[in-house]
């Protein structure tokens, strides 16, 4: 018997997740990113792929199939980065925007796929701006596009003014090479003072905060706070906890046999997260929904676009399933209270 907390959504959930136009996080709606108005706005989908496994645990075309089963559900908002996949033997960073690059003119979706991409983690690159506007330029040229809809500061870099990260980020987009711009692993304390310094000098505010967030291991109420306060959408990573809220592990088994398995269940597998995985997977039992979906449907529930990768196509069903599933507000209070 299938356990219903791993089973894909049906063929009228995934018809669901086509039916886009409102301007919230709840529902199937778009939200905004930006302050953009009328031919300006920016609307995307309320899930937020990830593409840190492009060109690593899933090759160029087990990438295109993901891309494609994305784009039919309705999605159109897709997350890389520079040093993606600096880590992995044999590569150097750059490899999962080459592959969403190659994608993007096979597809020719350039101009329909909102695509958010990273600096400032690559060895060599910082946050001074002859680095930013270079690291641009080859983003830029591996995907094939005249600007992108988000940049983002992939990392602090706390003894730098932070009006000299504003003033290099926040010129990208009045150059046009950037709609707009976002901080990533950003304190409360200093995602406030980039608002300050963009507002003195009449510049774009950051758009997006780029933190890591979920039900197991949450935003600090601080940072949630500072975006609110801005008016940034949260765009968190680690939305499923490295695999642990995908389904896959259980408290009364051994944990999966993959490479990052038991760096996951020690960081994880603890007394508090194994409450929050009960949570979640109650509800999920409850629907009938994979782990996962209620995992990004919580998220979704505080206000967030959730950003979550899927190395098969699928996984992405699960994925798609939570971006359009509203939590019930006891549901909610399960899951939270968890935590």
């Amino acid at each position: 018997m299938t356990d219903p907390s791993t089973a894909a959504p049906t063929a009228d959930d995934l018809d669901r997740s086509r039916e886009i136009g409102s301007d919230t996080a709840s529902g199937t709606g778009t939200v905004r990113l930006g302050r953009g108005r009328g031919d300006d706005a920016i609307g995307v989908f309320p899930l937020c792929l990830g593409g840190n496994v492009f060109g690593w645990t899933a090759d160029e075309k087990a990438s295109f199939e993901i891309l494609d089963a994305f784009v039919e559900a309705g999605g159109n908002f897709v997350d890389t980065a520079d040093v993606y996949s600096a880590w992995a033997d044999g590569h150097s960073g750059g490899e999962s925007e080459s592959v969403l690059g190659a994608w993007l003119r096979s597809r020719r979706a350039a101009g329909s796929m909102h695509v958010a991409t990273k600096t400032g983690k690559l060895p060599g690159a910082d946050l001074s701006a002859d680095s930013v506007r270079s690291s641009l330029d080859a983003s830029l040229e591996r995907l094939g596009t005249d600007s992108v809809s988000l940049y983002f500061a992939h990392r602090d870099e706390e003894e730098r003014d932070v009006a000299e990260i504003v003033d290099t980020f926040a010129g990208l987009v009045v150059d046009g090479r950037a709609r707009t711009w976002g901080l990533s692993n950003f304190s409360a304390e200093r995602v406030d003072a980039a608002v300050r310094a963009a507002d003195d000098a009449g510049l774009p505010r950051p758009a997006a905060l780029q933190n890591q967030g979920s039900a197991v291991s949450r935003t600090p109420a601080d940072e949630v706070r500072a975006a609110d306060r801005a008016g940034m959408l949260q765009l968190p990573w680690g939305a499923l906890a490295s695999g642990f809220l995908s389904g896959k592990y259980r408290r009364d088994a051994d944990a999966p046999k993959t490479p990052r398995a038991d760096a996951v269940a020690e960081r994880y597998a603890d007394d508090a997260g194994w409450a929050v995985l009960d949570a979640v997977r109650g509800v999920a039992q409850g629907r009938g929904a994979p782990v996962s979906a209620v995992a990004i449907a919580w998220l979704r529930s505080q206000g967030a676009v959730p950003v979550a990768s899927a190395s098969k196509r699928h996984q992405l069903d699960a994925l798609v399933s939570g971006a359009i599933m509203e939590l019930a507000a006891d549901e909610v209070a399960a899951i939270t209270d968890a935590g």
